[in-house]
């Protein structure tokens, strides 16, 4: 059981050209058959995570897996719209710039604290839910420009939020990895001088 929500993962990950194949081969403004390629990927984020949970089934690849597939659908529905409609580009800034920013984050948790990255909070899944809900809705309808603009706007703001939290996990983690290692100092420190105040006994007895 601990194998089937990467292998979900994996599959959502493979969903990610079949999209662009989708998107671009379907000539009709409506892409339908992108819009239901890129429902069961959403279908199956939420089904490796409740299969990982239930089961107890989480693992280190599992936690890598899963929001890689969902970094890469994101951004690639994103960037296939705005090659259509051109009203994305700003968003597909912001999203590179936003994961770019926790990459490096998590490479120095890796590097200076040596703990795993922190899993994603619930706000960060609530942005990614909405960022399903607004391509799907833009590729479904006739939105105008100016709603569409609005409706990216929410649920860029909601992945920013997001990055906040993380950036302060990210803080709080190193604090209280540094804080640990001073306590080891201190705790040597004593242990050393303890020891010190022993032998100089044991050479005056």
């Amino acid at each position: 059981m601990k194998v089937v929500p990467n292998i979900i993962s994996i599959f959502r990950i493979c969903l990610v050209p079949v999209f662009v194949i989708a998107y671009f081969a379907d000539g009709q403004e409506i892409k339908y058959y992108a819009i239901a390629v890129y429902a069961i990927a959403g279908l199956s984020d939420f089904l490796d995570g409740f299969i990982a949970r239930r089961f107890n089934a989480q693992s280190k690849l599992g936690k890598l897996l899963d929001p890689l597939g969902d970094k890469l659908m994101t951004f690639t529905v994103l960037i296939c719209i705005t090659i259509t409609r051109h009203i994305l580009l700003w968003a597909v800034l912001v999203f590179f710039v936003k994961e770019v920013l926790m990459g490096i984050g998590g490479l120095v948790l890796h590097k200076k604290a040596h703990v795993e990255l922190p899993p994603a909070n619930f706000i960060g899944k609530a942005s990614t839910f909405v960022f399903y809900a607004v391509c799907i809705a833009i590729m479904l309808f006739r939105i105008p420009d100016n709603v569409a603009f609005i409706l990216t706007s929410a649920a860029i703001g909601l992945a920013l939020i997001a990055l906040g939290g993380y950036i302060l996990s990210y803080i709080n983690i190193m604090k209280s990895r540094s804080s640990t290692i001073i306590e080891f100092v201190e705790i040597g420190e004593i242990e050393c001088n303890q020891q010190s105040v022993q032998d100089v006994n044991e050479t005056l007895l």
